[in-house]
Protein backbone atom coordinates (compact mmCIF):
# COMPACT_ATOMS: atom_id res chain seq x y z
CA UNK A 1 0.00 0.00 0.00
CA UNK A 2 1.73 3.69 -0.96
CA UNK A 3 0.54 5.12 2.74
CA UNK A 4 3.14 2.42 3.89
CA UNK A 5 5.73 2.83 2.10
CA UNK A 6 9.31 3.84 3.12
CA UNK A 7 10.99 7.26 1.17
CA UNK A 8 13.91 5.16 -0.01
CA UNK A 9 12.17 4.55 -3.41
CA UNK A 10 12.15 8.76 -3.48
CA UNK A 11 15.83 9.01 -2.45
CA UNK A 12 16.99 6.20 -5.02
CA UNK A 13 16.09 6.12 -8.65
CA UNK A 14 14.68 2.90 -10.18
CA UNK A 15 14.03 1.34 -6.71
CA UNK A 16 11.50 -0.86 -5.53
CA UNK A 17 9.67 0.84 -2.92
CA UNK A 18 9.31 -1.10 0.46
CA UNK A 19 7.28 -1.16 3.15
CA UNK A 20 6.74 1.11 5.72
CA UNK A 21 10.49 1.13 8.35
CA UNK A 22 9.51 -0.92 10.93
CA UNK A 23 12.25 0.77 13.59
CA UNK A 24 10.21 4.43 12.43
CA UNK A 25 6.63 2.89 13.22
CA UNK A 26 7.35 1.37 16.72
CA UNK A 27 9.02 5.10 17.36
CA UNK A 28 6.39 6.81 16.23
CA UNK A 29 3.56 4.33 17.90
CA UNK A 30 5.45 4.63 21.35
CA UNK A 31 5.22 8.58 21.02
CA UNK A 32 2.03 8.20 19.70
CA UNK A 33 0.66 6.47 22.75
CA UNK A 34 0.76 9.44 24.71
CA UNK A 35 -2.26 10.92 22.87
CA UNK A 36 -4.55 7.84 24.53
CA UNK A 37 -4.11 10.02 27.45
CA UNK A 38 -6.26 13.00 26.42
CA UNK A 39 -8.38 10.71 24.60
CA UNK A 40 -9.61 8.72 27.72
CA UNK A 41 -10.19 11.70 29.27
CA UNK A 42 -12.71 13.07 26.59
CA UNK A 43 -14.27 9.87 26.45
CA UNK A 44 -14.64 8.82 30.03
CA UNK A 45 -15.61 12.03 31.75
CA UNK A 46 -18.75 12.37 29.19
CA UNK A 47 -20.43 9.38 31.57
CA UNK A 48 -18.02 9.73 34.78
CA UNK A 49 -19.66 13.57 34.74
CA UNK A 50 -23.13 12.40 35.57
CA UNK A 51 -21.76 10.52 38.18
CA UNK A 52 -19.88 13.19 39.83
CA UNK A 53 -22.80 15.66 39.57
CA UNK A 54 -24.97 13.08 41.61
CA UNK A 55 -22.19 11.88 43.92
CA UNK A 56 -20.88 15.70 45.02
CA UNK A 57 -24.09 17.83 44.24
CA UNK A 58 -22.28 20.63 41.54
CA UNK A 59 -24.04 22.79 39.33
CA UNK A 60 -24.13 23.07 35.65
CA UNK A 61 -21.58 26.05 35.58
CA UNK A 62 -19.26 23.51 38.03
CA UNK A 63 -19.37 21.14 35.17
CA UNK A 64 -18.21 22.81 32.79
CA UNK A 65 -15.56 24.23 34.43
CA UNK A 66 -14.61 20.85 35.68
CA UNK A 67 -14.87 19.58 32.34
CA UNK A 68 -12.69 22.51 30.57
CA UNK A 69 -10.32 22.93 32.95
CA UNK A 70 -8.14 20.13 31.42
CA UNK A 71 -8.02 21.37 28.17
CA UNK A 72 -7.82 25.16 29.16
CA UNK A 73 -4.43 24.28 31.41
CA UNK A 74 -3.03 21.92 28.32
CA UNK A 75 -2.62 25.74 26.60
CA UNK A 76 0.01 26.15 29.35
CA UNK A 77 1.56 22.91 28.96
CA UNK A 78 1.30 23.25 24.74
CA UNK A 79 3.65 26.69 25.26
CA UNK A 80 6.24 25.32 27.35
CA UNK A 81 6.23 22.40 25.07
CA UNK A 82 7.82 23.77 22.32
CA UNK A 83 10.97 25.50 24.79
CA UNK A 84 11.18 22.45 26.79
CA UNK A 85 11.89 20.43 23.61
CA UNK A 86 14.78 22.70 22.37
CA UNK A 87 16.65 22.23 25.67
CA UNK A 88 15.80 18.70 26.82
CA UNK A 89 14.92 16.80 23.81
CA UNK A 90 12.23 15.10 22.65
CA UNK A 91 12.03 11.84 24.03
CA UNK A 92 12.76 13.42 27.59
CA UNK A 93 9.41 15.56 26.46
CA UNK A 94 7.40 13.20 26.34
CA UNK A 95 8.68 11.14 29.65
CA UNK A 96 7.89 14.44 31.62
CA UNK A 97 4.40 14.57 29.32
CA UNK A 98 2.97 10.86 30.58
CA UNK A 99 4.51 11.53 34.24
CA UNK A 100 2.29 14.72 34.80
CA UNK A 101 -0.93 13.37 33.66
CA UNK A 102 -0.43 10.38 35.90
CA UNK A 103 -0.08 12.76 39.02
CA UNK A 104 -3.29 14.39 37.89
CA UNK A 105 -4.99 10.82 36.97
CA UNK A 106 -3.87 9.88 40.75
CA UNK A 107 -5.13 13.18 42.15
CA UNK A 108 -8.51 13.23 40.67
CA UNK A 109 -9.25 9.74 41.59
CA UNK A 110 -8.80 9.97 45.21
CA UNK A 111 -9.92 13.68 45.29
CA UNK A 112 -11.92 14.08 48.85
CA UNK A 113 -13.29 17.69 47.39
CA UNK A 114 -14.61 19.47 43.98
CA UNK A 115 -11.36 21.23 44.71
CA UNK A 116 -9.27 18.27 44.65
CA UNK A 117 -10.75 17.26 41.31
CA UNK A 118 -10.28 20.53 39.75
CA UNK A 119 -7.11 20.49 40.56
CA UNK A 120 -6.10 17.17 39.37
CA UNK A 121 -7.66 18.24 36.20
CA UNK A 122 -5.17 21.20 36.12
CA UNK A 123 -2.52 19.05 36.35
CA UNK A 124 -3.55 16.57 34.05
CA UNK A 125 -4.02 19.02 31.19
CA UNK A 126 -0.50 20.31 31.55
CA UNK A 127 0.42 16.69 30.92
CA UNK A 128 -2.27 16.20 28.23
CA UNK A 129 -0.77 19.71 26.57
CA UNK A 130 3.21 18.45 26.70
CA UNK A 131 1.86 15.42 24.77
CA UNK A 132 -0.53 17.17 22.11
CA UNK A 133 2.70 19.02 21.17
CA UNK A 134 5.37 16.45 21.51
CA UNK A 135 4.01 13.56 20.04
CA UNK A 136 3.27 14.35 16.29
CA UNK A 137 6.47 16.94 16.44
CA UNK A 138 8.75 13.95 17.51
CA UNK A 139 7.04 12.02 14.50
CA UNK A 140 7.08 14.14 11.91
CA UNK A 141 11.12 14.21 12.55
CA UNK A 142 11.32 10.98 12.59
CA UNK A 143 8.86 9.68 9.79
CA UNK A 144 10.39 9.57 5.79
CA UNK A 145 8.41 11.68 3.60
CA UNK A 146 6.09 9.01 2.05
CA UNK A 147 4.91 7.67 4.83
CA UNK A 148 4.79 10.84 6.85
CA UNK A 149 0.85 11.64 6.96
CA UNK A 150 0.40 7.78 8.42
CA UNK A 151 2.64 8.36 11.31
CA UNK A 152 1.96 11.55 12.31
CA UNK A 153 -1.98 10.64 12.14
CA UNK A 154 -1.26 8.24 14.56
CA UNK A 155 -1.94 10.39 17.92
CA UNK A 156 -5.65 11.14 16.53
CA UNK A 157 -5.99 7.31 16.09
CA UNK A 158 -4.60 6.59 19.83
CA UNK A 159 -7.00 9.97 20.98
CA UNK A 160 -9.91 7.80 19.30
CA UNK A 161 -8.82 5.15 20.36
CA UNK A 162 -8.45 6.51 23.78
CA UNK A 163 -12.24 8.12 23.98
CA UNK A 164 -13.44 4.31 22.66
CA UNK A 165 -12.07 3.16 25.69
CA UNK A 166 -13.07 5.73 27.92
CA UNK A 167 -16.89 4.89 26.59
CA UNK A 168 -16.41 1.68 27.64
CA UNK A 169 -14.93 2.25 30.68
CA UNK A 170 -18.25 4.06 31.46
CA UNK A 171 -20.39 1.31 30.05
CA UNK A 172 -18.78 -1.02 32.19
CA UNK A 173 -18.41 0.35 35.54
CA UNK A 174 -21.60 2.32 35.37
CA UNK A 175 -23.15 -0.18 37.66
CA UNK A 176 -21.18 0.52 40.84
CA UNK A 177 -22.04 2.63 43.44
CA UNK A 178 -21.81 6.50 42.33
CA UNK A 179 -19.45 7.17 45.11
CA UNK A 180 -16.90 4.64 43.46
CA UNK A 181 -17.46 4.46 39.92
CA UNK A 182 -16.35 7.53 38.97
CA UNK A 183 -13.27 7.45 41.08
CA UNK A 184 -11.92 4.50 39.19
CA UNK A 185 -12.98 6.09 36.11
CA UNK A 186 -10.75 9.24 35.95
CA UNK A 187 -8.30 7.22 38.21
CA UNK A 188 -7.32 4.55 36.34
CA UNK A 189 -6.03 6.33 33.36
CA UNK A 190 -2.79 6.51 35.42
CA UNK A 191 -1.72 3.04 34.46
CA UNK A 192 -1.07 3.86 30.60
CA UNK A 193 0.44 6.75 31.57
CA UNK A 194 2.89 4.80 33.75
CA UNK A 195 3.38 2.24 31.06
CA UNK A 196 4.26 5.10 28.07
CA UNK A 197 6.77 6.41 30.92
CA UNK A 198 8.65 3.36 30.80
CA UNK A 199 8.47 2.77 27.20
CA UNK A 200 9.61 6.23 25.67
CA UNK A 201 12.75 5.37 27.25
CA UNK A 202 13.79 2.59 24.80
CA UNK A 203 12.85 5.27 22.15
CA UNK A 204 15.44 6.89 19.86
CA UNK A 205 15.82 10.21 20.36
CA UNK A 206 14.75 12.95 17.18
CA UNK A 207 17.84 12.62 14.70
CA UNK A 208 16.33 16.42 13.38
CA UNK A 209 16.97 17.29 17.53
CA UNK A 210 20.44 15.77 17.85
CA UNK A 211 21.72 17.60 14.71
CA UNK A 212 20.35 20.72 15.93
CA UNK A 213 22.41 20.25 19.10
CA UNK A 214 25.98 18.88 16.66
CA UNK A 215 25.61 15.44 17.85
CA UNK A 216 26.16 14.02 13.87
CA UNK A 217 27.57 10.75 14.76
CA UNK A 218 24.05 9.84 16.94
CA UNK A 219 21.80 11.53 14.74
CA UNK A 220 23.47 9.48 11.67
CA UNK A 221 22.91 6.14 13.35
CA UNK A 222 19.10 6.65 14.29
CA UNK A 223 18.55 7.89 10.42
CA UNK A 224 20.33 4.74 9.42
CA UNK A 225 17.95 2.50 11.07
CA UNK A 226 15.16 4.69 10.00
CA UNK A 227 16.13 4.51 6.61
CA UNK A 228 15.77 1.48 3.76
CA UNK A 229 19.47 1.95 2.40
CA UNK A 230 22.73 4.07 3.12
CA UNK A 231 22.19 5.96 0.07
CA UNK A 232 18.79 6.91 1.33
CA UNK A 233 20.19 7.36 5.18
CA UNK A 234 23.50 9.32 3.84
CA UNK A 235 20.66 11.91 1.67
CA UNK A 236 18.88 12.41 4.82
CA UNK A 237 21.08 13.20 6.99
CA UNK A 238 23.15 15.72 4.46
CA UNK A 239 19.37 17.24 3.62
CA UNK A 240 18.83 17.79 7.66
CA UNK A 241 22.54 19.28 7.95
CA UNK A 242 22.13 21.47 5.13
CA UNK A 243 18.58 22.35 7.18
CA UNK A 244 20.37 22.85 10.39
CA UNK A 245 23.04 25.16 8.65
CA UNK A 246 20.56 27.90 8.37
CA UNK A 247 19.78 28.15 12.27
CA UNK A 248 21.16 31.55 12.58
CA UNK A 249 23.19 30.66 15.86
CA UNK A 250 26.44 31.01 17.24
CA UNK A 251 26.86 27.70 18.22
CA UNK A 252 24.27 25.54 16.83
CA UNK A 253 25.38 22.80 19.12
CA UNK A 254 23.96 24.81 21.76
CA UNK A 255 20.81 25.64 20.17
CA UNK A 256 17.89 26.01 22.51
CA UNK A 257 15.36 28.25 20.78
CA UNK A 258 16.53 31.28 22.05
CA UNK A 259 15.05 34.06 19.67
CA UNK A 260 12.52 31.86 17.83
CA UNK A 261 9.37 33.38 19.86
CA UNK A 262 10.43 37.06 18.43
CA UNK A 263 11.29 35.90 14.91
CA UNK A 264 7.88 33.64 15.08
CA UNK A 265 5.15 36.31 16.03
CA UNK A 266 7.02 39.56 15.56
CA UNK A 267 9.26 39.77 13.01
CA UNK A 268 8.25 36.65 11.13
CA UNK A 269 9.32 36.12 6.80
CA UNK A 270 6.28 36.50 4.76
CA UNK A 271 6.75 32.60 3.83
CA UNK A 272 6.97 31.72 7.64
CA UNK A 273 3.90 34.25 8.60
CA UNK A 274 1.71 31.78 5.98
CA UNK A 275 2.68 28.93 8.16
CA UNK A 276 1.66 30.55 11.03
CA UNK A 277 -1.65 31.47 9.75
CA UNK A 278 -2.32 28.18 8.16
CA UNK A 279 -0.70 25.82 11.34
CA UNK A 280 -3.13 28.51 13.51
CA UNK A 281 -5.77 28.48 11.50
CA UNK A 282 -6.36 24.54 11.48
CA UNK A 283 -5.97 23.74 14.85
CA UNK A 284 -8.72 26.61 15.71
CA UNK A 285 -11.49 25.02 13.41
CA UNK A 286 -10.57 21.98 14.49
CA UNK A 287 -11.80 22.65 17.62
CA UNK A 288 -13.94 25.35 16.88
CA UNK A 289 -16.28 22.70 15.06
CA UNK A 290 -17.33 21.60 18.65
CA UNK A 291 -16.13 18.13 18.35
CA UNK A 292 -14.64 17.75 21.74
CA UNK A 293 -17.69 19.31 23.10
CA UNK A 294 -19.77 17.17 21.11
CA UNK A 295 -18.14 14.10 23.01
CA UNK A 296 -17.93 15.60 26.32
CA UNK A 297 -21.52 16.01 26.50
CA UNK A 298 -22.54 13.43 23.89
CA UNK A 299 -25.32 11.54 27.05
CA UNK A 300 -26.86 15.25 27.12
CA UNK A 301 -27.06 15.30 23.55
CA UNK A 302 -28.78 12.14 22.74
CA UNK A 303 -31.24 13.02 26.01
CA UNK A 304 -32.09 16.15 24.07
CA UNK A 305 -32.65 13.48 21.51
CA UNK A 306 -35.07 11.81 23.78
CA UNK A 307 -33.04 8.81 25.26
CA UNK A 308 -32.83 9.10 28.91
CA UNK A 309 -32.01 5.23 30.07
CA UNK A 310 -28.64 5.45 30.97
CA UNK A 311 -26.98 1.99 29.65
CA UNK A 312 -28.58 2.73 26.97
CA UNK A 313 -26.65 6.34 26.32
CA UNK A 314 -23.63 4.76 27.45
CA UNK A 315 -24.14 1.72 24.74
CA UNK A 316 -24.50 4.21 21.64
CA UNK A 317 -21.68 5.89 22.75
CA UNK A 318 -19.77 3.14 22.61
CA UNK A 319 -20.77 2.36 18.86
CA UNK A 320 -20.05 6.36 18.57
CA UNK A 321 -16.43 5.90 19.44
CA UNK A 322 -16.04 2.15 17.04
CA UNK A 323 -17.23 4.17 14.29
CA UNK A 324 -14.35 7.23 15.04
CA UNK A 325 -11.76 4.41 15.27
CA UNK A 326 -12.16 3.24 12.07
CA UNK A 327 -12.73 6.02 10.09
CA UNK A 328 -9.34 7.72 11.55
CA UNK A 329 -7.84 4.19 10.66
CA UNK A 330 -8.99 4.69 7.08
CA UNK A 331 -7.68 8.51 7.12
CA UNK A 332 -4.51 7.28 8.15
CA UNK A 333 -3.96 4.37 5.42
CA UNK A 334 -4.90 7.01 2.91
CA UNK A 335 -3.31 9.91 4.00
CA UNK A 336 -0.36 9.14 1.99
CA UNK A 337 -2.17 7.96 -1.00
CA UNK A 338 -4.81 10.85 -1.77
CA UNK A 339 -2.76 13.46 -0.03
CA UNK A 340 -4.28 15.96 2.95
CA UNK A 341 -6.05 18.66 1.14
CA UNK A 342 -8.70 16.13 -0.25
CA UNK A 343 -9.80 14.45 2.86
CA UNK A 344 -9.45 17.61 4.43
CA UNK A 345 -12.33 18.91 2.35
CA UNK A 346 -14.29 16.27 2.36
CA UNK A 347 -13.90 15.88 6.12
CA UNK A 348 -15.36 19.10 6.66
CA UNK A 349 -17.88 19.33 3.92
CA UNK A 350 -19.17 16.27 5.72
CA UNK A 351 -19.56 17.82 8.74
CA UNK A 352 -21.23 20.88 7.86
CA UNK A 353 -24.01 19.01 6.35
CA UNK A 354 -23.87 16.33 9.56
CA UNK A 355 -24.38 19.45 11.59
CA UNK A 356 -27.34 20.59 9.77
CA UNK A 357 -28.61 17.60 10.12
CA UNK A 358 -28.20 17.44 13.47
CA UNK A 359 -30.04 20.99 14.08
CA UNK A 360 -32.99 19.44 11.94
CA UNK A 361 -33.10 16.95 14.43
CA UNK A 362 -32.91 18.61 17.42
CA UNK A 363 -35.26 21.24 16.29
CA UNK A 364 -38.00 19.28 15.63
CA UNK A 365 -36.92 17.22 19.20
CA UNK A 366 -37.67 20.52 20.82
CA UNK A 367 -40.78 21.57 19.38
CA UNK A 368 -42.44 18.44 19.60
CA UNK A 369 -43.46 16.73 22.64
CA UNK A 370 -44.08 13.31 21.31
CA UNK A 371 -40.69 13.08 20.53
CA UNK A 372 -40.92 11.19 16.93
CA UNK A 373 -38.97 8.57 15.99
CA UNK A 374 -37.72 10.02 12.82
CA UNK A 375 -36.34 13.29 14.42
CA UNK A 376 -34.46 10.72 17.13
CA UNK A 377 -32.67 8.39 14.08
CA UNK A 378 -31.75 11.26 12.04
CA UNK A 379 -30.15 13.21 15.45
CA UNK A 380 -28.21 9.43 15.85
CA UNK A 381 -27.13 9.09 12.71
CA UNK A 382 -25.91 12.86 12.49
CA UNK A 383 -23.71 12.72 15.56
CA UNK A 384 -22.14 9.79 14.16
CA UNK A 385 -21.62 11.22 10.56
CA UNK A 386 -20.27 14.20 12.36
CA UNK A 387 -17.84 12.50 14.29
CA UNK A 388 -16.79 10.43 11.45
CA UNK A 389 -16.26 12.91 8.92
CA UNK A 390 -14.15 14.95 11.86
CA UNK A 391 -12.42 11.09 12.04
CA UNK A 392 -11.65 11.20 8.44
CA UNK A 393 -10.76 14.61 7.85
CA UNK A 394 -9.36 17.78 10.40
CA UNK A 395 -8.76 15.12 13.39
CA UNK A 396 -5.70 13.24 12.23
CA UNK A 397 -4.92 15.98 9.50
CA UNK A 398 -4.10 19.13 12.30
CA UNK A 399 -1.43 16.70 13.53
CA UNK A 400 0.07 16.05 10.64
CA UNK A 401 -0.36 19.36 9.02
CA UNK A 402 0.65 22.09 12.04
CA UNK A 403 3.56 19.67 12.56
CA UNK A 404 5.18 19.46 9.24
CA UNK A 405 4.95 22.66 7.58
CA UNK A 406 7.37 24.77 10.19
CA UNK A 407 11.17 24.89 9.03
CA UNK A 408 13.29 23.23 11.67
CA UNK A 409 14.29 26.08 13.89
CA UNK A 410 10.80 27.42 14.06
CA UNK A 411 9.12 23.33 14.16
CA UNK A 412 8.57 22.84 17.88
CA UNK A 413 8.31 25.94 19.06
CA UNK A 414 5.75 26.99 16.37
CA UNK A 415 4.00 23.58 16.99
CA UNK A 416 3.52 24.77 20.53
CA UNK A 417 1.73 27.94 19.71
CA UNK A 418 -0.71 26.65 17.03
CA UNK A 419 -1.71 23.63 19.66
CA UNK A 420 -2.08 26.59 21.75
CA UNK A 421 -4.80 27.77 20.15
CA UNK A 422 -6.00 24.92 19.79
CA UNK A 423 -6.60 24.10 23.51
CA UNK A 424 -7.91 27.49 24.25
CA UNK A 425 -10.71 27.47 21.89
CA UNK A 426 -10.94 23.64 23.02
CA UNK A 427 -11.62 24.52 26.24
CA UNK A 428 -13.58 27.67 25.75
CA UNK A 429 -15.96 25.48 23.88
CA UNK A 430 -16.06 22.85 26.62
CA UNK A 431 -16.86 25.26 29.49
CA UNK A 432 -19.34 27.27 27.43
CA UNK A 433 -21.28 24.75 25.09
CA UNK A 434 -24.19 23.61 27.52
CA UNK A 435 -24.17 26.90 28.65
CA UNK A 436 -25.20 28.13 25.19
CA UNK A 437 -27.43 25.43 24.83
CA UNK A 438 -29.52 26.39 27.51
CA UNK A 439 -29.87 29.66 26.29
CA UNK A 440 -30.00 29.15 22.57
CA UNK A 441 -31.10 25.48 22.18
CA UNK A 442 -29.04 22.66 21.02
CA UNK A 443 -30.16 22.87 17.27
CA UNK A 444 -29.14 26.48 16.70
CA UNK A 445 -25.71 25.34 18.43
CA UNK A 446 -25.73 22.83 15.92
CA UNK A 447 -26.51 25.31 13.19
CA UNK A 448 -23.49 27.71 14.68
CA UNK A 449 -21.25 25.31 13.91
CA UNK A 450 -22.36 23.86 10.61
CA UNK A 451 -21.61 27.71 9.60
CA UNK A 452 -18.12 27.32 11.13
CA UNK A 453 -17.19 24.51 9.56
CA UNK A 454 -18.31 25.88 5.90
CA UNK A 455 -16.15 28.82 6.70
CA UNK A 456 -13.52 26.30 7.85
CA UNK A 457 -13.94 24.47 4.31
CA UNK A 458 -13.26 27.95 2.37
CA UNK A 459 -10.20 28.57 4.61
CA UNK A 460 -8.44 25.34 3.91
CA UNK A 461 -9.23 25.60 -0.04
CA UNK A 462 -7.65 28.78 -0.47
CA UNK A 463 -5.05 28.78 1.88
CA UNK A 464 -3.42 25.30 2.93
CA UNK A 465 -1.24 23.64 -0.28
CA UNK A 466 -0.73 20.21 -0.57
CA UNK A 467 2.65 18.48 1.25
CA UNK A 468 2.15 14.93 0.40
CA UNK A 469 5.18 12.84 -0.37
CA UNK A 470 7.42 16.57 0.09
CA UNK A 471 10.81 16.08 2.57
CA UNK A 472 10.09 18.24 5.51
CA UNK A 473 12.96 20.26 3.86
CA UNK A 474 11.11 20.79 0.76
CA UNK A 475 7.73 22.06 2.55
CA UNK A 476 8.65 25.60 3.89
CA UNK A 477 9.24 26.38 -0.62
CA UNK A 478 5.42 25.40 -0.87
CA UNK A 479 4.48 29.11 0.99
CA UNK A 480 7.27 31.09 -0.90
CA UNK A 481 4.65 31.55 -3.14
CA UNK A 482 1.34 32.53 -2.64
CA UNK A 483 -1.08 29.94 -1.34
CA UNK A 484 -2.96 30.41 -4.71
CA UNK A 485 -0.07 29.63 -6.75
CA UNK A 486 0.91 26.26 -5.28
CA UNK A 487 -0.09 22.91 -7.33
CA UNK A 488 -2.72 21.20 -5.15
Amino acid sequence: MDSLENSSSRDVPGARKPVLNKYAFAAALLASATSILLGYDIGVMSGAIIFIKENIHISTIEVEILVGSLNVCSLFGSLLAGKTSDLIGRRLTIVLAASTFLVGAVLMGFAPSYPFLVAGRVIAGVGVGYSLMIAPVYTTELSPATSRGFLTSLPELFITLGILFGYLSNYILAGLPNRINWRIMVGIAGAPAAAICLGVLAMPESPRWLVMKGRYGEAKKIIQKISHTMEEAESRFQEIKIAASGLDSENSSQFSGKGVWKELLLTPSPSLRRILIAAVGINFFMQASGNDAVVYYSPQVFKAAGIHNKRHLFGITVIMGISKTFFVLVSALFLDRFGRRPLLLLGTLGMVFSLVGLGLGSKFLAENNSEPTWAMVLSIIAVCAFLSFFSIGIGPITWVYSSEIFPMKYRAQGTSVAISVNRLVSGGVAMSFLTIANKITFARVFFILAGIMTMATIFFYILLPETKGKTLEEIEGLFEARPSDVEN
